[in-house]
């Protein structure tokens, strides 16, 4: 008797055993929330029986805890796009400001940091280039963990910071603005034709923290897309043949992405959320000055403990552009 072909494909296999554990880990998140309904229904029955208002906190911080678990698993309901289980690849650029858009780019960069920190998820640092004087000019990083891509879609977009700027003498007011490009990491082939004459590739010396030739040789890769003028870059391989395939790979994942967009137009005849991205067009505020609060625009989703928010709880902005997605945004508009 053969083997069957399911064992014959590590890829496929490793992939099916993902897919096992998720729906493990569900069951299990399903028992632990049926529990806690128990516990709540028991500590509620005892209280009214023994007229014994002491079990009322016990009871508050059970329920907290069930609907924090109930909102996360209606939450990953939402998560139902093509590669909304996928590893996400972010990238952060810092816009006009010099200094200060750099020192926010470094800030964005924690924040999603702690973020990934706090899920569990691994991060894994692809292109770095420092700011000229502080902070970063611009940095690509992967996120590594199921539905990485499905949560952080959210985060497309521009950024925008109101502070007083520790780099003004003068203590005024600056506003500062990072953009923010999120993509899947798509590892099987996808529909999309490159061709050789339509990219530049240049190489040049890696930098930014780690890799144990950092400045020593040319093996980062920079690859234009000539007709898009899609630029991936990658830096933090071992040689310059493992850095180029991974930017071509992100090359794909853009394109492909780009096709998506494209037929979806033509389809709706609407731009909606994969309209451009300009600076005019900022998908969230964080303001210190001259009061704190964050709002994302596109949601009304707002925080005024703006630090907890840059130390990564960004659970509220995520878990709403999700709901909002789900629910129809330009519905939503209107109401």
């Amino acid at each position: 008797m053969e083997a069957p072909d399911f064992w014959d494909n590590p890829e496929k296999s490793q992939e099916s055993m993902k897919t096992l554990k998720s729906l493990k880990d569900d069951l299990e998140t399903y028992h632990h929330l049926k529990e806690q309904y128990e516990e709540i229904e028991l500590l509620i029955e005892m209280g009214y029986e023994e007229n014994d208002e002491s079990v009322i906190p016990e009871i508050e911080e059970t329920l907290g805890n069930f609907r924090e678990t109930f909102e996360s698993i209606r939450i990953r309901t939402l998560l139902s796009g093509e590669y909304d289980k996928n590893n996400a690849i972010v990238t952060l650029h810092a816009g006009a400001g010099g200094t200060e858009s750099c020192d926010w780019a470094s800030m964005l960069y924690r924040m999603y940091t702690r973020w990934a920190d706090k899920k569990g998820y691994q991060l894994e640092v692809l292109d770095y280039l420092d700011g000229e004087e502080a902070g970063i000019k611009s940095v690509t990083f992967q996120v590594n963990g199921e539905n990485a891509y499905g949560y952080l879609k959210s985060e497309k977009g521009v950024h925008r910071l109101v502070r007083i700027s520790p780099f003004n003498a003068a203590g005024k007011r600056q506003t500062s603005f990072v953009s923010c490009d999120v993509m899947p990491e798509i590892e099987e082939d996808v529909d999309v034709e490159i061709r050789d004459e339509d990219l530049r590739i240049d190489t040049y010396r890696s930098s930014g923290a780690g890799g144990q030739h950092i400045n020593k040789t040319s093996s980062a890769i920079r690859i234009t897309h000539l007709p898009t003028g899609i630029v991936v870059q990658c830096q933090n391989e071992r040689s310059q043949h493992q850095n180029k395939d991974k930017a071509m790979q992100m090359l794909r994942a853009r394109l492909y992405l780009l096709k998506q967009q494209e037929n979806a137009e033509k389809a709706s005849d609407i731009r909606g959320e994969v309209k451009e991205i300009g600076w005019g067009n900022q998908i969230r505020s964080y303001v210190l000055q001259p009061y704190t609060m964050v709002k994302d625009h596109r949601t009304n989703a707002e925080s005024g403990n703006v630090d907890s928010v840059l130390d990564g709880n960004i659970d509220l902005f995520i878990n709403a552009y999700l709901r909002w997605v789900s629910l129809g945004q330009n519905a939503q508009e209107d109401q």
